[in-house]
Formats: structure tokens, sequence, C-alpha cells
């Protein structure tokens, strides 16, 4: 999408007279293992950052590369994470909230109005408006998904160093066939989160200690 495709919601916003909006995503909503990562940015009005766009859409190596662009050229911008027992305790979708809410709370000066990622934001304590395929179509949202995930895959490459039997650095915690594989061989750890893993239990019926 070229540059002034993605500043459309910004600019429409613009017009009614918000000046400090922010975009907000999340990462990591349907791991096994690992928190959910939340990452919330304000960016100047129409700036220009060569190949923004959606974090899905782009390489691991990309991502890597607009990273430090956009932490360097934000007006202001917060990365914040929800933990396996938050997910545990409120399930995963106001788990989620909870990262964004922790984000937004982490700006400064904060948003007048804070778009998020996706076609309900009931769990925001913050002026809000939903953006369906916001990480897309919608700039500020689009470096919230780059940070968001940048970071939470960090963490994961790091969490590895402590559970290597897992291989998070390779898939990050999602429910790939080698993941189900050391599951069922190792048994979960103390990172899975357990509501996830009912549907694999039923089936194999017991665990091996991890």
């Amino acid at each position: 999408m070229n540059s002034a495709a993605l500043w459309a919601y910004e600019s429409a916003l613009a017009e009614e007279g918000y000046r400090l909006v922010c975009g907000v995503d999340e990462a990591g909503r349907g791991p096994l293992a690992g928190p959910v990562c939340a990452a919330a940015v304000i960016l100047p009005l129409g700036i220009v950052i060569d190949g923004l766009n959606d974090s899905k859409q782009l390489t691991a190596k990309r991502r890597e590369a607009l990273y430090p662009v956009i932490v360097e050229n934000a007006l202001a911008y917060g990365v914040a994470f929800a933990s396996v027992a938050e997910i545990g305790e409120v399930n995963i979708l106001n788990a989620t909230y909870l990262a964004m809410n922790r984000a937004i709370g982490q700006l400064s000066p904060p948003p007048e109005l804070s778009l998020i990622d996706g076609n309900r934001d009931k769990g925001i304590a913050f002026p809000s408006r939903p953006v369906v395929h916001g990480d897309a179509s919608c700039a500020s949202i689009a470096a919230a998904s780059v940070l968001a995930k940048v970071t939470r895959d960090r963490l994961m490459i790091e969490l590895d160093k402590q559970y290597p039997q897992y291989g998070f650095a390779r898939h990050k915690g999602y429910g790939t066939y080698a993941h189900y594989a050391a599951l069922r061989e190792c048994g979960p750890c103390e990172i899975h989160r357990p509501s996830f893993l009912k549907k694999l239990y039923a089936e194999d019926g017991t665990w091996k200690k991890s």
C-alpha cells in the first residue's frame, strides 16, 4: 500500500480535529505458550517509513529493520505484556486488552484517540475506535504491529534458552507440528497456556512432567 493510502484514516481524523492519534495492535493471541504483547504508537502525521506494513506481511529481517526506524520517529510509543497467568485468569481476549491498556498508558503525550486493530474495543479504558484490518490499512496500527511482533519474538527467543526442548526460537510458541511433538514428549512447561492445551490433553490423557 502506498504511503498516502496508509495515512488515509489518520488524515481523516485530523480533519475532525484529532492531532494525537495512536495505533494499537497485539502479537501472540494464538500461541500455545508465552505472554501476549501489545504496542501503541503515535507517529507524526504523514511520515513516510519505507516498507511499513502489517507485520504479518513482512519478513522477520524486515520487521527487525523497521523496529528502530519506528522507535526513532515516533512521537511516543509503548510496549507491554499480559502474562500467561493473566491469560489463564481472564481469558486471552481480556488479557489482550490488559496489554493494550498498559501500552497506551505508557504514552506521553497521551493520545486523544486510540485506534485498535480489529472489530471491537470494548475492553479499552481510553477513548478508542476499532479499525478492521487496521494493521494493513492504517500507518500507526501497522507501526504498532511491528513493535509488538518484534518485542514478543525477541522474548520467545530468550525463553528458548531456558526451555530449549520446545523450539520456541523457531515457532515462537505457536502450535506447529514440532511444538506438539515436543509437548507430547516433554509435557508443558510453566510458560505454556493451560487453557490452550485442553484439546491436546483430552486426546493424550496424561502429560509427562517437564
